[in-house]
This record gives structure tokens, sequence and C-alpha cells, in this order.
């Protein structure tokens, strides 16, 4: 399909704006106007809606598809919640309004609930205190591993090492090395880590253990209180990657059995949006003698039960990001907490489990499922031998539906990952297993049709060297 500037005529126009009192020329300085007329495409408002209609139904998403994607889940956004973050008391508040004199008495909604957010998630995860800043997953990491630093600094602890299993999440090394660590990668035993494997790795220079339980095998670590003892023993802390928190909600509180440290993502674990490169948010917890260390400002609750943005926290990490993170997210987030309630959450975390384990046993006889016992959320399995997960993906694709993780965790061989969350019903669940089944089925008895997949969506599958390598920019390189 061709581009909006391919699409541009000269002259067409989709909005006539008011003509400004004043031109650019006697608003700004000489050095701020532009030489030349920005290169902007020209098109009517018709032209413009129906470019971005036909993407969209190019395109997979959790709105129009069953989005199986292990570990990094596409989980269904419940509507209500854009109604509560479009709210005009919130998409028309400046985000520095609260730090203005006078301006905390107009931001009281707002910084009520960044509180009410923060006693939300204590009382879900057991944890003493939370910065709603972070904006990824991967951002929460990043800034738990900070206030791991920063703990064990203001301790005197000479610290250099951060341990990580061979089952973690693909982003915890690489957040344990931004904040200053070496890692330290042990091998799981039996789809957990071993206690003794992990003794084996412990020493004074030892920070942390970055760990998800359920892990990426979507395993239930039962080591647990084990791992916990032997840290203590040399004040090392335990790192929780919330990735598969929407496993165990209502469940487990993770600052009960020993965590120190968690971050969230809110987008599978309370239903926000994804991301994919927009707004996300990844709060961070943590257990009570890391609190004098989180990002500033805090908000606090005053004695009449009014709200205020505290930044008297000497030992603070300082700011993680921008103002308070993604506002809007947040809010989406609250609102999905405060519909579901205690029970709510605890049901969506038990039909997540259900459905995994539903997709597992009715899939055992046609893929190889190397941990095949009861899962949590997700599971993992590999292709039939012979076969690539990646062309059983790419079947998945003709057929319908979006394909799971695949080739992730690396400790599983041809790995497909698929996650069914707990808002897809046994309907989709069943076509989703006849489209697997016909896939694989596709790629034993003619493996050169299994190889082309897919075949019938606007882009086939790529030579992925070649366009990382050979990359076209522009349309007049095509």
């Amino acid at each position: 399909m061709k581009s909006l500037f391919a699409q541009s005529v000269a002259g067409r126009v989709g909005y006539l704006p008011e003509k400004p009192e004043k031109s650019a020329a006697e608003l700004l300085s000489a050095h701020l106007l532009r030489k030349v007329e920005p290169q902007l495409p020209e098109l009517s408002e018709l032209d413009v809606v129906r470019h971005f209609t036909r993407l969209s139904q190019q395109n997979f998403g959790v709105d129009s598809h069953f989005y199986p994607l292990g570990s990094c889940t596409m989980k269904y956004n419940p509507k209500f919640t854009e109604q509560a973050a479009a709210l005009p008391g919130f998409t028309r508040l400046h985000p520095l309004l609260a730090q203005m004199p006078e301006g905390e008495r107009y931001t009281q909604g707002a910084l009520q609930c960044l509180w009410d957010m923060e006693q939300a998630l204590k009382e879900i995860t057991g944890m003493a205190g939370y910065t709603l800043q972070p904006m990824a997953g991967a951002n929460g990491e990043f800034t738990g591993v900070k206030l791991i630093a920063a703990y064990h600094k203001d301790k005197g602890n000479k610290k250099t090492k951060i341990i990580v299993p061979d089952s973690a999440h693909g982003t915890n090394p690489a957040s344990a090395v931004l904040a200053g660590y070496d890692i330290v990668n042990i091998e799981s035993k039996d789809g957990m880590i071993d206690p003794e494997t992990l003794e084996a790795a412990l020493d004074d220079d030892v920070a942390a253990l970055m760990m998800t339980c359920p892990n990426t095998l979507g395993l239930f670590e039962t080591h647990l209180p084990q791992i916990v003892e032997k840290l203590r023993k040399v004040d090392a802390l335990l790192y929780y990657d919330g990735a598969n928190m929407n496993a165990v909600l209502g469940q487990m509180r993770v600052g009960d059995v020993g965590f120190d440290v968690v971050h969230l993502n809110v987008h599978k674990t309370f239903a926000t949006p994804h991301g994919g490169g927009g707004p996300g948010a990844g709060p961070v917890g943590v257990s009570e003698k890391l609190l004098p260390y989180l990002p500033v400002g805090r908000v606090e609750k005053r004695a009449d039960d009014s709200f205020f943005l505290n930044f008297d926290y000497p030992k603070s990490i300082g700011h993680i990001a921008p103002f308070y993170g993604n506002f809007g997210i947040v809010v989406r987030g609250l609102a999905y907490i405060e519909r579901l309630g205690g029970e709510g959450l605890r049901r969506a975390s038990t039909f997540a489990v259900l459905n995994a384990n539903y997709l597992r046993v009715v899939l055992q006889d046609t893929l190889d499922i190397p941990y095949n016992r009861v899962c949590m959320h997700e599971f993992v399995a590999s292709a039939p031998e012979g076969q690539r997960a990646l062309d059983i993906a790419k079947g998945l694709l003709d057929r319908g539906y979006h394909a799971p993780t695949i080739y992730f965790p690396l400790i599983v061989k041809e790995c497909l990952m698929p996650e069914p969350t707990e808002t897809e019903s046994k309907q989709t669940l069943d076509a989703f297993v006849e489209a697997l089944m016909d896939a694989v089925a596709e790629g034993r008895d003619t493996p050169e049709k299994a190889h082309e997949a897919p075949v019938t969506l606007p882009i086939r599958r790529l030579d992925e060297t070649a366009a990382a390598r050979q990359m076209v920019l522009t349309e007049d390189m095509a």
C-alpha cells in the first residue's frame, strides 16, 4: 500500500485552521523560523481515515484476533478503562501543575489516583511502598536494580554481581548490566532454580537474584523458601520479575514470601495497553528496607486527607522518568483493579491458569512438551521432530491467528510458548487448537508448503538478513 506521501495531491487539504492573529515572524525569533515549508503530504480527511483504516485491517491486534503471545502477552483491554483515562479532568491536566504555587489544589483527583494505585498494589503484592514512575516493564527492572544498588551502597556493601537463572526474562541481564553489575548465569534443574546450584554461585559479592515466579517455562518455583534462606545469609536481595504476576493474583503476595523488589507489567496483569512503542507502565514495589531509596516525588497524604508530592528523601535514586510516569496507563490499571476487586482479580488468575492447562493437555499429542505437568499461565512446547517452530508460527498467521512466542526461552529447542490469558473462551481456544494442528499436519505432510507460509497476508515471509542489511527506507528506493 502506498504511503501517505505517495498519495499526496498538491493543493488538497483536510483541515482549515483559523487564521492566526499574528504571523510566525511576529511570534518567534528569526533563528527559530523555517527556511523552507515543511514537506508534509497534502491529503483530505477521507484519504487519511481510509489509509489508517486499511492499515489496521492488515494487522493483527487483540481486538480482532486471538493473541497468545507467551511471556509478553497481549490481553484484551476493556473499554471502560479507556473512558476513565479519557476524562477531561485527567487529559487536560498539566503535569507540572501539582508542583506550582496554588496548583496542588487543582490536582487532588490525579494525586489521589496515584495514591490509590499505590495502596492497591501494596495490598495485592504485600510490598511496603511503590513508585509508579517507570514507563515499561524493562524500565521497571532497571529501576528495581538501581534500588538494590542504592541499598547496598548505603550499607557499605561491596557487591558486584547479580545472579540470573537461564529461565529468566531476556531483559533481566540487560537491566543488571545497565545498573553496573556483572551477571552470573545459573542453569535450571527440571525447569526450576536448583537451591544447590544457587548456593554454589553465592558469595559476598552477590547483590541479588533476579527471579521470575512463575518462571518463563510457566512453572511455579517450589524451592522458594530455601532460596530466600540462602540469599539472606550473604545479605543478597530477591528481585521479582512481575511479568507473570497475572498467574498468582490473589493467590500469593510476593512480599509475604520474601521478595524485596517487584516490578509489575500492568499490560498483562491489569489489562492496560501493551505499549508497542507507545505508553506503558512498570510500577516497582519494595520491602520496608528499600523505602528510603524510591524515586521522588512521592504522593503522600496530610492529616486533613489532602495529597501532596514529597521530594524530601535524601537517599532517593531521584527521577526515573519524566513527571510521574505514564499517568493515563496508571488510571487504566486502577480502573481495572477497582472494577474487579479482590475476588475478581483472584478469578482472573484462576482462569488464566485453567486456560493454559487446557491448551497444554489438548496439544500434548500434537507438540512435544518437555515439562508436561501442571503449569501456571503459560507453557512451553517444542515443534515435532523435523519441523520448525517458525513454520508453525507462520502457518498460524495464514489461519487467522497471531503466533505464540517462538524460540524463547532458549533452553527449549524449537520453542513455542502459548499464553491464552483469562479473557479467551473455550470456543476460541478450540478453534486455535484446530488451526495449530492443521499447521503441524501441513509441516509433516507437505513441508515445502509450510516453508512458504504465510501466503495470504499482505506481506509474505521476508529474508530477514537481507531486510536488515539492505533496508529500503523511502519509496524512491523500492
